[in-house]
């Protein structure tokens, strides 16, 4: 069975290389010609549309920023619904692993529908090295069906596979609200090790107080990390966790629960996209507090 993904950055180049190497038939496709010349590189068998990926794959993992960068990849020209099926060929499946908007991913398998062309909900999480071995965790959401059919190469996606039911939007939903607990973790160790900083704490021995104690989270640990050695290069960028971030509190929003922790942690990481960190590794959000650390 063949699988394209579409968006071959951060995580989509990883998650292809990892595929592959399982033995899977992968295709990849992206607007970057960087990118793509990176996929070649590797030995990825690169398309020049998306429409031309659904041509020769019976899953097609979409791995982009944002339901607005879906659209275009589903609808608009080269999109997948304009690519003419070979006659006998199994019927096309969407994934999208993007984080976005549950009401978006409910449009999105609504109007694929009508094309007769199924989606799977499924978000990931874990990072690039994580994609690259195969062992990021997926929400999922959609038929159990779907799910069945391509459970040998979702198995080899994600070692961790969390299924959230048959409705989709229901994993976007679940991914918005990890994500919400995320960026509050992420900027409460950041705040907590500015504060350390200015004490005039050595901040590496604090950062393994927190590591075995009470105030340790993943996030902080893996992200604080960096920050530590001075390494902003962008695993998951700035931007990224803010829109994310962002999302869930519209989505709190919408069914009225209020988020003061999540709203405050939005507030900074807009200030530190509004400060220049927004390409730079997330755990540049320290930055927002501590410009010097």
């Amino acid at each position: 069975m063949s699988v394209g993904i579409v968006g071959i950055g951060a995580m989509g180049l990883p998650m292809a290389a990892n595929l592959q190497r399982r033995g899977h038939a992968v295709h990849v496709c992206d607007v970057d010609a960087a990118a793509l010349a990176a996929a070649a590189a590797q030995g990825l068998a690169a398309c020049g549309s998306a429409a031309e990926l659904a041509r020769q794959c019976a899953l097609i993992a979409i791995v982009v920023v944002d339901a607005v960068q879906i659209a275009d990849v589903l609808f608009g020209p080269g999109g997948v619904v304009h690519a003419a099926r070979p006659a006998g060929a199994a019927p096309l499946a969407v994934m999208l692993c993007s984080t976005i908007a549950a009401h978006d991913t409910e449009r999105f398998h609504a109007r694929l529908a009508t094309h007769g062309i199924d989606l799977l909900d499924a978000p990931i999480s874990g990072g690039p090295v994580r994609a690259a071995n195969g062992t990021m965790s997926m929400m999922l959401a959609g038929s159990s069906a779907l799910i069945a059919r391509f459970e040998p190469m979702l198995r080899d996606m994600a070692a961790t596979r969390f299924n959230m039911g048959q409705k989709v939007g229901d994993a976007a939903r679940t991914k918005l609200v990890n994500n919400l607990l995320a960026g509050i973790n992420l900027v409460a160790g950041a705040e907590a090790l500015a504060l350390g900083a200015a004490l005039g704490l050595d901040k590496r021995a604090l950062f393994d107080v927190i590591k075995a104690s009470s105030g340790a989270s993943w996030i902080t640990t893996d992200r604080m990390a960096r920050a530590l050695d001075g390494d902003y290069a962008p695993r998951a960028r700035t931007v990224i966790l803010t829109k994310d971030v962002g999302l869930a509190v519209q989505m709190a929003i919408a069914a009225g629960i209020t988020t003061p922790l999540g709203d405050a942690a939005l507030q900074l990481f807009r200030a530190a996209v509004d400060a220049g960190f927004g390409e730079l590794d997330d755990a540049a959000v320290v930055k927002a507090i501590c410009p010097d650390f």
